[in-house]
């Protein structure tokens, strides 16, 4: 047999293999439940946003199908990761503890503006991270806001984790807690859509500028891959395209016709 002939033939046979929807590989990936427009579980309870967007594009472009899940919170989206029964985090902030697990892109999805949101009627009086000394900090279990802001407050405020971005804006309606830290834009389109505008502010501070990053697992073997998605993701904020999908999934989070019923 001539080597053109094995050739052909192995051919052949790989194009038999491939399954008939041309991916070569489907790829599961999860991300923050609650945080529009970068991802959030919308109404029909699907992963849904502009990261979620980004990475099945990118991805199928690699030849691959990504598939969203949806059930989990944020904390439990990093522990599938970590424990590599899920491939991808479709957003993810760039901190030193999620490196033992984590491949991250070194082109950012989407700049992140965090604030702090406060009771309108009883607003925190704030200049620097010494007047959050002694208060109560609502947070989502697996926030990070960068290892800066996140040691500070661990070891000088009273922390109070909950599990739905909802609980949050309704126990600082409530003066339960004295500030939530979050992204302005994400911030702001949660206090809309959940109803909690008229009791709930962001103050005009910035308190530090996060970058969300595509990440993925070190046991996935798409690390080789990282290269592409850097040169696309850099193209994609060039050319308009993430400011674009950015515009177009925060009127999709307002325009649903219900919040998402799970916050």
């Amino acid at each position: 047999m001539t080597a053109r002939i094995i050739l052909i033939s192995l051919l052949s046979a790989l194009f038999v293999l491939l399954p008939s929807t041309g991916y070569s590989r489907t790829l599961t990936a999860c991300g923050h439940p609650f945080y529009p427009p970068v991802s959030w579980i919308n109404n029909k309870q699907q992963l849904t946003g502009l990261a979620p967007a980004v990475t099945q594009q990118l991805f199928a472009e690699l030849g691959y199908r990504v598939t969203l899940r949806s059930g989990y919170n944020w904390k439990r989206c990093l522990l599938e990761v970590q424990q590599g029964n899920a491939d991808i985090i479709v957003a993810a902030y760039h901190i030193p503890s999620r490196d033992a697990y984590l491949w991250f892109s070194s082109q950012p999805v989407i700049v992140d503006q965090i604030t702090l949101f406060v009771n309108r009627q009883k607003p925190l009086a704030y200049q620097t991270l010494d007047d959050l000394k002694g208060k109560v900090a609502g947070l989502l279990l697996g926030d990070s806001f960068g290892e800066g802001l996140d040691q500070f407050l661990w070891h000088n405020t009273r922390i109070e984790y909950v599990s739905r971005n909802r609980q949050n804006f309704q126990k600082l309606a409530q003066q339960k807690i004295d500030f939530m830290p979050v992204g302005l834009l994400s911030g702001n389109l949660q206090s809309r859509k959940l109803g909690f505008y008229e009791q709930v502010m962001p103050l005009n501070d910035k308190i530090t500028t996060e970058l969300y990053f595509l990440a993925v697992g070190k046991h996935s073997g798409l690390q080789p891959h990282l290269t592409f998605l850097n040169r696309r993701l850099q193209e994609m904020h060039q050319d308009g395209s993430i400011k674009r999908l950015t515009e177009q999934y925060s009127l999709q989070y307002l325009d649903q016709t219900t919040a998402e019923p799970d916050q």
